[in-house]
């Protein structure tokens, strides 16, 4: 059963009367457990609904529709299925104390891996987990592998009884079941000759493995399980070789790269990022796998678009990892507008030196990059450090703070967002 919590107007569902608070039972006698089964469920074009009104009353709606039309219902989120493991790498471990609820939740879901591109372990699925895969065709799914062989997947993810992933995804990939693979590189645990197994079983899969990530360990000063060797220059170099040899032998036997390193791990190494052209459709943008190469272009894209901004001073804060990289893109910024361009790199407060991502600055960094800044005219914030409600991970509140300061600030993705003059733009040359 699943509730209704928003019918869109003039829609199919409003026509027959499904309302706010509605529960929807059944499609065509079928229970419905979540999202998944309504959503497949009721891709026919005639289809029958069993529904409890809020007050109570059963009823059942035969639904006819043309192709395509949507019911128009949104519905309450499912219940997320939680982790089961305490991995040595996991965000969550290395969250301070006191923060909203929300951010100590570990899903491990595989529905919100196929709806959202969440990666999951597939740790806790069952055997009607797998059913429903295969039936409804969930492809592709976005897999935690992170190792391959049994034992060193058991020791990463602190779970004994942990399934065998090469078993699991063997039985998906005969049903047609596709996937993106992640592995969280943890040094002395799954490097070096376990590394080398893993992409092997997954490369034996053939076509179903899409693509896979490597991605280094990441801690903060709260991190408390892990207290292993962190992801250094050699070690990144040395994962960066395995990776290019996996690479070549892609492009000669598949005509793609297939395995794709983080752009951390070219920071930690000291290499230059690749080209656009290397990450094809930027499938592992989400794990930090071109984001750097994606944001370049997406600023070389928009410079023409750009308004001059003479004698502006305009301040840019990031974090430390990124600071490197930004003289270029401004330099870039202020050949197309005439601005000077500050760049503000802050350390993180909340996480400490060791977490280094502008995208976890949390209000208190931005507010001691900013509060004594009377010299400039505007400052860009990376917009990935704000949720949907307006927080940031400290619980500051964006629009709050923001009143603090002494000159106009605005999130940004790529610049380009907040200083063209037209349509959302929060920034214009009249401004």
């Amino acid at each position: 059963m699943v509730r209704v919590t928003r019918v869109n107007p003039g829609s199919i569902a409003e026509q027959v009367g499904i309302v706010p608070g509605t529960e929807l039972i059944a499609v065509n006698e079928r229970p419905l457990e979540d999202f998944l089964d309504w959503e497949f469920l009721t891709a026919d074009e005639a289809f029958m609904v069993s529904a409890r009104m809020p007050h109570g009353e059963l009823v059942e709606y035969d639904i006819e529709r043309t192709e395509g039309d949507s019911m128009g219902v949104e519905l309450a989120p499912p219940t997320v299925r939680r982790c089961a493991n305490r991995c040595e790498f996991c965000f969550i471990e290395g969250l301070p104390k006191g923060l909203r609820k929300s951010l100590y939740v570990r899903d491990d879901d595989y529905r919100l891996s196929f709806a959202y591109g969440n990666f999951a372990t597939l740790s806790n699925v069952k055997e009607k987990d797998i059913a429903r895969i295969l039936e409804y065709r969930l492809s592709p799914l976005y897999v935690s592998v992170h190792a391959t062989p049994w034992e060193a997947r058991k020791i990463l993810l602190n779970n004994p009884r942990v399934p065998n992933i090469v078993e699991q995804l063997t039985r998906l990939a005969a049903g047609g079941i596709q996937f993106h693979g992640q592995m969280v590189i943890v040094p002395g645990l799954n490097d070096g000759n376990v590394l080398e197994a893993s992409l092997t079983d997954l490369w034996n899969l053939g076509d179903a493995v899409l693509s896979v990530a490597l991605v280094p360990v990441g801690v903060t000063q709260f991190s408390h399980l892990y207290d292993g060797k962190s992801m250094d220059r050699d070690n990144s170099r040395l994962l960066l070789d395995a990776i290019e040899r996996w690479e070549a032998r892609a492009l000669v036997e598949r005509g793609e790269r297939w395995v794709y390193g983080s752009d951390e791990l070219y920071l930690l190494a000291e290499r230059e990022l690749p080209n656009v052209e290397h990450y094809g459709e930027f499938s592992q943008i989400e794990n930090g796998v071109g984001a750097v190469t994606s944001l370049r272009m997406r600023v070389l894209a928009g410079l023409s678009q750009l308004p001059r901004l003479d004698r502006r001073r305009i301040g840019i804060v990031t974090g430390v990892s990124m600071a490197a990289l930004m003289p270029e893109l401004l330099a870039q910024l202020h050949e197309a507008t005439g601005a000077e361009f500050v760049l503000i790199p802050m350390e993180n407060s909340l996480f400490g030196p060791t977490t280094t991502t502008a995208g976890l600055l949390v209000g208190a960094d931005i507010r001691r990059a900013l509060a004594g800044r009377h010299d400039l005219d505007l400052a860009l914030i990376p917009a990935e450090c704000i949720n949907d409600d307006g927080l940031f991970l400290d619980e500051e509140s964006f629009v709050a703070l923001r009143e603090t300061l002494p000159m106009p600030v605005y999130p940004s993705y790529d610049f380009i967002d907040a200083l063209v003059p037209e349509g959302d733009a929060a920034f214009s040359p009249a401004a």
